[in-house]
């Protein structure tokens, strides 16, 4: 308490905003003022929350799949006034659910004919379709390298070892030490597919050797992390739980925007350190605090 009081929030940044003009810049044609939504998989999505938030607080449209029709390669929402067309669509929705023209057929969380709409250019997709292609586990192996060759210096901050299954001599490495490591399955999100090494049983870890023998290249594997501790309150008395900041980057068309701030992901379980909503996993208000000069 005492160091909030001798020190104030710095109120220079609206997220909503600064996202919503990024939105409106990727606009096709260069609408004035175009139409955006944010399209969400539904109230059983883990983040159907932040969906809401975010569209609430830009003030924008919070639609699922069964809201939008495509006609004449273009979107249109439906509303009590009859169609409308969408000009960019904040997905949250995964590649394979988006589109079951394009990708998996048995999808009803997407809208038919959206790839067709947006390949004719009557529609901006954010992020674009394939862009998770840096959600890939893997990835983390090569960021140093990446930032060598792209930017022509050595990174600042250390990054996390991670072993690649794929290869021979990772792989014999995390075998040998699985009590020690967290393995992530490389394709999977939300704290899915993961095996907490230190917090792992003997059966756990012979299942997951099993899954790295069968298809090595689906499996990264790395040292445990030591997350800081936030106090939390839990039926009147402050308990510990692990925290992770998430911080966000906003490339629009003339700038770069870094958030004065993020997202805090709290592990609500005690002593777990998977934070994802998904897993039960819960966030905090992230201030940023200056002192007085």
């Amino acid at each position: 308490p005492q160091l909030f009081a001798e020190m104030r929030v710095r109120p220079t940044f609206h997220y909503p905003d600064e996202l919503l003009n990024v939105l409106t810049g990727i606009a096709p044609r260069g609408k004035a003022d175009p139409t955006v939504v944010v399209l969400t998989p539904g109230i059983y999505n883990s983040a159907y929350f932040e969906h809401c938030f975010l569209a609430l607080q830009m003030g924008i449209e919070l639609v699922e799949g069964q809201d939008l029709v495509v006609e004449q390669d273009k979107v249109f929402m439906k509303t009590t006034r009859g169609l409308k067309q969408v000009d960019v669509i904040y997905r949250r929705v995964d590649d394979a659910f988006l589109d079951p023209e394009v990708f998996r057929s048995d999808s009803t969380l997407g809208v038919a004919g959206l790839m067709r709409a947006y390949r004719a250019g009557n529609v901006a997709l954010s992020n674009a379709v394939g862009t998770g292609v840096a959600d890939d586990k893997a990835t983390y192996h090569y960021v140093p390298t990446m930032i060598e060759y792209y930017l022509k210096e050595a990174p600042i901050l250390a990054n996390v070892p991670t072993y690649l299954c794929g290869e021979l001599s990772d792989r014999t490495y995390v075998l040998e030490h699985l009590d020690e490591l967290v393995v992530k399955a490389v394709n999977e999100a939300g704290g899915y597919g993961m095996l907490i090494g230190p917090h792992s049983t003997a059966a756990e870890r012979t299942e997951f050797k099993a899954r790295i023998m069968a298809n090595p290249r689906n499996y990264i594997a790395q040292p445990v992390v030591a997350l800081s501790r936030h106090p939390c309150m839990f039926d009147g008395n402050f308990e510990g739980r692990h925290i992770d900041l998430r911080p966000y980057i906003l490339s629009g068309q003339d700038h770069v925007t870094v958030l004065p701030g993020g997202l805090t992901r709290v592990a609500l379980r005690k002593g777990s350190l998977v934070v994802n909503s998904s897993q039960g996993g819960g966030s905090k208000d992230t201030w940023v605090l200056y002192g007085e000069d």
